[in-house]
């Protein structure tokens, strides 16, 4: 799911963990990730896991419970960087959501989304994405001094985010013609000229 440089960023948003555990579970991360892109997640083992990882299998329980525990926190790592990157990196607080780098990252990992929607694992990834994109929302329209209230902030990020989802799927469904750019400007076109218009 995430990347080596993604791994490395959510690292750095999270609590202080030992080196090792964070090492560990990357690796258990890039192994059930490689293994995705050659079989069905169903087919994959825990074995398989820990032979591709080089893990011990009292190691991995120490982690996860099973497979789909290792991959729903590969997941979560992964959304929680991209959701806090516009924070970490300054960004103006005109930016809602790194789209062009989401979209850059999807386009590059084509082969790993196609896996996950072989797997039937795309719409569990996609659920768990909303509820922190939709989050990450909310602070940068609060951020960025919008006068909403509560109620209504939380609404209008949980739309925004769905509107994020449906037009990425337009994108793939285009065969991710459009540059990712484009795209970022698109959806921030979109979603500020709904905010004026409350």
């Amino acid at each position: 799911m995430a990347t080596q440089k993604t791994k490395q960023k959510a690292a750095h948003s999270r609590p202080k963990t030992d080196r090792r555990i964070l090492q560990t579970r990357d690796t258990l991360g890039d192994a059930l990730v490689a293994l995705m892109l050659e079989k069905n997640f169903e087919e994959i083992t825990v074995q398989d896991v820990l032979d591709r990882a080089g893990v011990g299998r009292s190691t991995f329980y120490v982690h996860y419970r099973d497979k789909d525990d290792l991959f729903l926190s590969d997941v979560e790592d992964f959304l929680e960087s991209f959701s806090t990157a516009l924070k970490r990196q300054g960004a103006s607080t005109k930016r809602l959501l790194p789209v062009q780098e989401f979209f850059s990252h999807i386009r590059d990992a084509r082969e790993f989304y196609e896996s996950l929607v072989r797997s039937g694992k795309a719409n569990d990834v996609m659920a768990l994405a909303r509820g922190f994109f939709a989050r990450s929302i909310e602070e940068r329209l609060q951020a960025a001094g919008v006068e909403i209230e509560p109620l209504r902030r939380s609404a209008q990020a949980h739309a925004l985010a769905g509107t994020f989802f449906s037009l990425m799927d337009w994108w793939i469904d285009k065969g991710m013609k459009p540059d990712p750019r484009e795209m970022d400007d698109l959806f921030h076109r979109m979603a500020w000229s709904g905010l004026a218009a409350r």
